[in-house]
């Protein structure tokens, strides 16, 4: 209940901000001149769902989805935090807690369905067709999350959107141009998204 209410407060905060920034506000360089090192692993997150392969043992192998605590549950082993690990570690866990029960263990963890961790997952809220959390991708655009939310609604201002971005311990909000990107085609209007950016689109004002 804390994590849900401290979600509601800064997404109303960040609506605030938009507010603030629909009269302007700085805008972001085209995606093709800006540059992103992600980190080279991938961490799991809540409603990823993970195939753990135990070698030998195929009546402990199955697929799995990562509770939204970020816990998992196998044969033998319960409650076991998933979330903030790479799949690598979580497999190690894994063997760790399985020697209990079997002889030296040998598993395999694979992610099958990506969703990642709230610090790597771009936030798309307001009147995009489909708003939701998106899991970061390398070089991830403006373009690429309004195609994985399905565009704009017919009440949508677009080119009034906002990119909410954490840097350090402070909030910058940027004016980004949807409408200008996907009803004009103006890739200079295409800018570089990073993990926990949140998309903020608003309605037209009539």
């Amino acid at each position: 209940m804390r994590q849900v209410l401290r979600q509601a407060t800064r997404l109303g905060a960040l609506m605030m901000m938009v507010l603030v920034a629909a009269c302007g506000g700085p805008t972001l360089p085209p995606a093709t001149t800006v540059s992103y090192d992600p980190s080279p692993d991938y961490f799991i997150g809540p409603l990823d769902t993970l195939s753990i392969f135990v070698w030998r043992n195929p009546e402990l192998s199955q697929s799995v989805p990562v509770r939204p605590d970020g816990r998992i549950s196998i044969p033998l082993v319960q409650d076991l935090a998933a979330a903030g690990k790479t799949p690598t570690q979580l497999a190690s866990d894994i063997e760790g807690q399985l020697k209990k029960f079997v002889q030296d263990p040998i598993v395999t963890v694979i992610v099958t369905s990506f969703n990642g961790p709230y610090s790597r997952q771009v936030r798309v809220v307001g009147e995009a067709a489909h708003p939701q959390a998106i899991a970061y991708r390398d070089n991830m655009t403006l373009l690429d999350v309004m195609i994985a939310s399905g565009g704009l609604t017919l009440y949508a201002s677009g080119n009034r959107s906002t990119i909410v971005r954490t840097v350090g311990d402070k909030e910058t909000s940027f004016r980004v141009r949807i409408a200008d990107l996907i009803k004009d085609g103006d890739v200079s209007a295409n800018v570089q998204m990073l993990p926990g950016d949140v998309l903020i689109i608003p309605q037209a004002w009539f």
